[in-house]
C-alpha cells in the first residue's frame, strides 16, 4: 500500500489539474532551478544531476520498499505496463516539470517542434506533452559488479526515455551504432556519462535510436576523472512509452 505521506515528501501535493501542479511547483515545489547538461557529442542526450535531493531519494526508495516491489530478496527487477503506481506517476510529472521550468523549452504546449528548436531542447514539446507521458516502468536493483550489456531499447517503445539513478554512482557508456559496407553492425565512438545518485537522464532522437548504452561494473571498468568509483548497490527507474499498436 502506498504511503501518501511519503509520496508528499518526495513530490509534494498531487493534483488532477496539471496546470495547478505546475503552478504549485513554481511557488514552492521541489523543482526550482534544475541543473541540466547537454552531452554535446550525442544529440538528444541530456543529464540533470540534481533532479532528486538525498532526502527525496531516501523517501522514494522507502516508498518502493513499502510497496513490496522487490520482496523476497531474490528479485532484482520489477516491471509495470499500462497503469503506473502513484509514485511513478508523480515521478513522471516531476520530470515533466523539471523540463518545463528549464530555460530551454520555448515551444507552446501541444505545439510542433522544428528541428532547430528540438536541437536546443532537453526534451521536445511533442514528447513532453503526450498523454500518457509514460506508461511502462522497469525497476532494477544492481549489486556491486552487476551492470547492463550494451543495447538500444526495443522498438516497441516510443521515442523519449527517462532514467532515474539512485544509491550508487556509476559510469554509463554510450556507443555509436554503425554498420560496415556489408551491413554488419560495428561499434563506433564511445562516450562516458557519470551518473550520480538522484540524477536524471533523458534520451530521445539519435541518443535513443542510434547509440547503445551500457554499464560495465566489473572490476577495473568504473573510473571517472582518473579515480575508481566505489561500487555499492544501485537502483534505477526507467520510464518509457509503449508504441500505439492501433
Amino acid at each position: 500500500m502506498e504511503d501518501e505521506g511519503t509520496l508528499k515528501e518526495v513530490f509534494g501535493e498531487s493534483s488532477d489539474d496539471e496546470s495547478k501542479a505546475i503552478d504549485n511547483s513554481v511557488n514552492g515545489g521541489q523543482i526550482q532551478n534544475p541543473r541540466w547538461e547537454r552531452i554535446k557529442e550525442i544529440s538528444g542526450l541530456c543529464l540533470c544531476r540534481d533532479f532528486l535531493s538525498p532526502d527525496q531519494q531516501s523517501s522514494l526508495l522507502s516508498c518502493i520498499q513499502n510497496e513490496g516491489w522487490l520482496d523476497g530478496g531474490c528479485h532484482n527487477q520489477a516491471m509495470r505496463f499500462g497503469d503506473l503506481p502513484t509514485w511513478a506517476i508523480r515521478l513522471a510529472n516531476s520530470i515533466r516539470e523539471a523540463v518545463y521550468f528549464s530555460d530551454c523549452l520555448s515551444q507552446p504546449i501541444g505545439g510542433e517542434t522544428s528541428n532547430e528548436v528540438a536541437e536546443d531542447c532537453y526534451f521536445p514539446a511533442a514528447l513532453l506533452w503526450r498523454e500518457p507521458f509514460f506508461d511502462q516502468l522497469i525497476l532494477n536493483v544492481y549489486q556491486p559488479g552487476e551492470g547492463i550489456c550494451a543495447h538500444v531499447d526495443l522498438m516497441r517503445f516510443e521515442d523519449g526515455i527517462a532514467i532515474v539513478s539512485l544509491e550508487s554512482s556509476c559510469v554509463m557508456h554510450f556507443i555509436r551504432v554503425e554498420s560496415d559496407v556489408d551491413g554488419n553492425e560495428q561499434e563506433g565512438k564511445k562516450i562516458p556519462l557519470h551518473l550520480t545518485p538522484g540524477s536524471l537522464v533523458l534520451m530521445w532522437g539519435e541518443a535513443r535510436y542510434l547509440w547503445k548504452h551500457e554499464i560495465n561494473r566489473n572490476p577495473g571498468f568504473q573510473f571517472w576523472q582518473g579515480e575508481e568509483i566505489q561500487q555499492k548497490r544501485r537502483t534505477s527507474i526507467t520510464l518509457r512509452k509503449l508504441c500505439n499498436t492501433e
